[in-house]
């Protein structure tokens, strides 16, 4: 009982509130999208052990016939191990092995390329006074949120996400096809035809550069509606700030979505190993999972859950009223919403669904399937999540950040600017 109490404190602490200023989709329901197979992180081997003497090194090969004394890691008991035998077979010795090594913490799990401090520098505020002071650029990226329905907004939402996590938040997700590049992200698997969103973001472009040509990248305005939307979906209560500073990419490939986009079959590691990939940890993963409380799934993205199947755990009243709705005499994929209770409101009720079994995907239904993933769902669904949900966004629009190095401001945002001759 009492190491139970000391996680769940631990996981309060893990969920205490950021720094936020104060308060006041259609999907085609593939989770997060279709992403490639990603190694579970491999468990930390731990060094030292609890005490010892590292071993004097051994000699190769030995000056005599007979071994040298054998290595002791250290002893389990009074007689010391057999010897090793030497020389060894190769005429090359092996590297010797240090022991213990510099550091006794884990490995890191796998990051990307983050272009070095780039998303450390980016600045909240960044625009203000860059258009002069007539130009409120964040205000203009909000009015346009503002104006779309909530299924837009939620959308919105989804591919600020997709956006960041191939490439890096670089609005690559946004370029069209073009005769050197006919398969951009935007016609990847997770993302045609369901990503929703396009002309919120091409309007407040457009509008920008109107009154302040080649200054607002695509991939802030990308980040900006993606907070907009959040406020106007949380009636308010995810209200943060978001930095800005980035610049646009210039390459954008369907193939790299499927393996960087988490399928909505994955289970609870896999989840934690590609969203490690990223940078975000356990805690941004299960928080960014909210973002199912919002939107539409395509049914084909969990008819495996559905009855007949005998493996899925979805409440069984849920399965059939869901069995009903997707149906469809001429084979057409339904959309159905993924929040039955609060369908265009990004609040806590998705982690209430989880604990219920009444969750559209695998991977929802997988976060009860580790200690950890599963005690933070109940601490979420008794408490509010928006605060750390923005902080979350926030670490997410870090990835990758591109510079005036190898990055650009485009004049539009589904095309890179032509290149001088």
């Amino acid at each position: 009982m009492m190491a139970s109490k000391l996680a769940v404190l631990a996981l309060l602490a893990l969920l205490g509130s950021v720094s936020c200023k104060p308060g006041n989709g259609n999907g085609n329901g593939y989770g997060y999208g279709y992403g490639g197979d990603s190694p579970s992180p491999p468990p930390p081997t731990i060094y030292p052990p609890t005490s010892y003497s590292p071993p004097p090194p051994a000699t190769y090969p030995p000056t005599s016939p007979s071994p040298p004394p054998p290595a002791v890691y250290p002893p389990t008991s009074p007689s010391p191990p057999p010897p090793a035998t030497y020389p060894p077979t190769s005429p090359s010795p092996p590297p010797p092995a240090v022991y213990p090594p510099t550091s006794p913490s884990p490995p890191s799990p796998p990051v990307p390329s983050y272009g070095g401090d780039a998303g450390k520098q980016l600045k909240v505020g960044y625009y203000k006074n860059k258009c002069g002071s007539y130009v409120d650029v964040e205000a203009v990226v909000k009015k346009h949120v503002k104006a779309a329905n909530a299924g837009m907004q939620a959308g919105l939402v989804r591919l600020f996400f997709h956006d960041c996590f191939v490439r890096g938040c670089d609005a690559s997700v946004l370029l069209d096809p073009t005769p050197s590049n006919p398969q951009p992200e935007k016609l990847g698997i997770p993302n045609n035809p369901s990503l929703r969103g396009f002309e919120v973001i091409d309007a407040a472009k457009a509008e920008l550069e109107s009154t302040c040509p080649g200054v607002v990248s695509c991939a802030d305005i990308v980040a900006f509606a993606g907070r907009d939307a959040s406020f106007f979906l949380s009636n308010g209560r995810a209200d943060f700030d978001m930095p800005g500073g980035r610049y646009d990419g210039t390459v954008s490939l369907a193939d790299e979505t499927l393996r960087n986009l988490p399928p909505p079959f994955f289970n609870v590691q896999q989840l934690k190993a590609i969203f490690a990939s990223k940078g975000l940890d356990t805690v941004d993963m299960v928080v960014l999972s909210g973002a199912h409380s919002i939107g539409r799934s395509h049914c084909s993205s969990f008819s495996s859950r559905l009855p007949p199947s005998n493996t899925s755990d979805m409440d069984p009243v849920f399965a059939a009223k869901l069995s009903a709705a997707c149906a469809s005499p001429t084979g057409v994929d339904k959309t159905v919403v993924q929040d039955f209770k609060t369908p265009n409101e990004l609040d806590k009720q998705y982690y209430r669904n989880v604990l219920q079994h009444k969750v559209l995907f695998e991977s929802d239904a997988a976060l009860l399937m580790a200690d950890d993933t599963k005690e933070l769902v109940k601490l979420l669904a008794k408490r509010s999540f928006e605060s750390k949900f923005g902080e979350a966004m926030v670490k997410m629009g870090r990835i990758e950040v591109k510079t005036a190095a190898n990055g650009e401001i485009r004049k539009t945002c589904g095309f890179v600017n032509a290149k001088p001759y």
